[in-house]
């Protein structure tokens, strides 16, 4: 029961007494609520009417009902809440529990659900629609994909034929793949098939009989259901055919509940990668696992065009500054930026030296295997060199591939597609960037699970990487996992209009229903696992008096201009000796 619903309870209640105290206010009844001696002459206080009595308590009865309504009719919420408040925020010293770095304690209460509503309508015949929608998608493969997966929900909102959409072969990447190529087409059209009509080409018979070509146009980025509706719709009524050009991120981020589902359906499940690209990547996962049984991934966003365009500086001295200089030049409309205050605002991607260092402080061990998913990185394997040390177990696709990977090579978007494949399905999943295969992979991860993924607080740990000479690495460390919470995946982060929908599917990602024997069971389990603690957890543990032996050294370590090594002595505690 809401608060309205209460309130609407209780105010027929109380019109219901109130009409009893006027009747009895009619026949005059008055209590004196004072000791008198004698029944003379009345006081000089004035008696209390059992109007005012009753409306008093009526006033009361009324707040009462509302409260204890509106904790009745969440009071799933409220116990949920609470207990997942007592069971995270332990007292350990820290006033919190310690964090499981591989896996949420509570993605087991959470599920993707996408499903199509009752009230949904179903997609038009292909005869019966209002016209054929072409769509010109714009950027690399995860861009292209937030575009395709807007398509779908603008031919709904036109109650148009969806032809299936042409990929970008003149940007950055000049990959001249089709959607053929990279996304099984026949399982694209046929799962969607109830909830929109898509086709492979406009029919000739229809191509014929216009008297123009398809008409061209772009519509503003982010435009709502309504722009469609009023700007677009006429135009595909009266020409039949229409054309959208550069199309990405050209509806808005938030709508409907069942528009976002179809989103979902359209990203999570309709867009699956051709089999020859499945199999490679699967092959890559298979291949990480035989050598360790859980593994991280980290996309690595490091290439020249990329630092170029942010603006920041890295540590790579006069030669840095100018031959990212000379690239930026590129684009004659970008302003001029203090590379210090872009670092501080937290807009600068983190090196992979810094990536490594943030793994090793949240407390993953040098032994950790690493699947590094990158393009051309700026400076090569003297940049990687101190991400190496810090993890020696580090692969790639080309170092799991050989010569599997040939046929793919000259081809930028079926390479990301296999990297999309492997660092889907890793158990952590690491950025140092804000682009968009990160915002993609974040949100799938959460739909699928709410597999732990790490982005970088950039902005607080800008400040830490600044300051990290005048702090021993057990302060370090406990700094970077205190600024790291709530950018490790827990389902905790999500809430409804936060970021970009890609990132954050709060539509589509339904809780369980609450049993609070499951939570009790698994809260022993993790007090018990706490009580008797393994054999390598009882090794870490007797490990602490390494942590004064490194801590000098980590003040006096060198942390190099971002590409240099920064291993010294062995020390099993700091990651700056591995």
């Amino acid at each position: 029961m809401g608060v309205a619903k209460v309130w609407r309870y209780s105010g027929g209640l109380l019109s219901n007494l109130a009409a009893v105290v006027h009747h009895q206010h009619k026949q005059h009844f008055v209590f004196p609520c004072w000791p008198s001696s004698s029944y003379g002459a009345p006081p000089s206080r004035r008696p209390i009417s059992w109007t005012a009595i009753c409306g008093f308590m009526l006033f009361a009865l009324g707040l009462i009902s509302l409260f204890t309504g509106h904790v009745a009719s969440n009071l799933e919420w409220y116990s949920h809440r609470l207990v997942k408040r007592a069971w995270f925020y332990k007292l350990d010293g820290s006033h919190r529990a310690s964090i499981d770095i591989w896996k949420s304690r509570y993605s087991s209460f959470y599920y993707g659900c996408s499903e199509r509503g009752p009230h949904f309508s179903s997609a038009v015949r292909e005869r019966s629609s209002n016209g054929y929608l072409l769509i010109a998608t714009s950027g690399g493969l995860n861009q292209q994909r937030t575009g395709i997966t807007d398509a779908v929900v603008v031919a709904w909102i036109l109650n148009a034929t969806l032809v299936v959409p042409e990929l970008d072969h003149h940007s950055f990447w000049k990959d001249e793949s089709d959607f053929s190529n990279i996304f099984d087409v026949g399982w694209f059209i046929s799962y969607l098939a109830k909830d929109v009509t898509i086709v492979k080409r406009v029919p000739e018979k229809v191509m014929m009989s216009m008297e123009k070509p398809p008409y061209t146009m772009r519509v503003p980025r982010k435009s709502e259901p309504e722009y469609y509706l009023e700007q677009v719709l006429p135009i595909l009524l009266r020409r039949r055919v229409l054309q959208l050009t550069k199309f990405d991120y050209r509806l808005a981020n938030d709508l409907d509940v069942e528009l976002q589902k179809l989103r979902c359906r359209v990203n999570y499940h309709a867009l699956q990668f051709t089999k020859p690209i499945r199999n490679l990547g699967q092959k890559l996962v298979l291949r990480m696992r035989k050598m360790e049984k859980r593994f991280i991934a980290v996309h690595l966003r490091f290439e020249p065009d990329m630092l170029a365009f942010s603006g920041c500086y890295y540590g790579g001295g006069d030669k840095e500054r100018y031959e990212l200089g000379e690239i930026r030049k590129r684009w004659a409309t970008l302003p001029e930026l203090s590379p210090d205050e872009e670092r501080t605002r937290g807009k600068c991607p983190l090196t992979p030296h810094e990536v490594g260092v943030m793994l090793r402080a949240l407390g993953f061990k040098n032994d950790t295997y690493l699947y590094v998913a990158s393009g051309e990185i700026y400076g090569g394997e003297k940049t990687l060199q101190p991400l190496r040390e810090l993890f020696p177990n580090f692969y790639t696709k080309e170092m799991l591939a050989g010569e599997e990977l040939q046929p793919f090579l000259p081809y930028a978007s079926r390479l990301a597609a296999i990297d999309y494949i492997v660092c889907d399905e890793s158990d952590v999943f690491v950025t140092n960037n804000n682009g968009n295969m990160a915002k993609i992979l974040a949100g799938r991860r959460r739909y699928m699970g709410h597999k732990r993924t790490i982005r970088p607080n950039a902005k607080r740990l800008s400040a830490l990487f600044m300051a990290r000479h005048k702090m021993d690495w057990a302060t370090f460390s406990r700094k970077v996992k205190s600024c790291q919470r709530g950018f490790i995946g827990e389902p905790e982060e999500m809430r409804p209009g936060r970021g970009e929908f890609h990132e954050f599917p709060s539509s589509c990602i339904c809780k369980k229903p609450f049993n609070f024997s499951n939570v009790t069971s698994k809260e022993n389990k993790y007090q018990i696992s706490r009580r008797n603690p393994t054999i390598l957890e009882s090794r870490l543990s007797n490990s602490g008096n390494l942590e004064q032996k490194s801590s000098q050294k980590f003040r006096e370590g060198s942390w190099g201009d971002g590409h240099g090594s920064v291993i010294e002595e062995i020390d099993p505690d700091n990651p700056l000796s591995d």
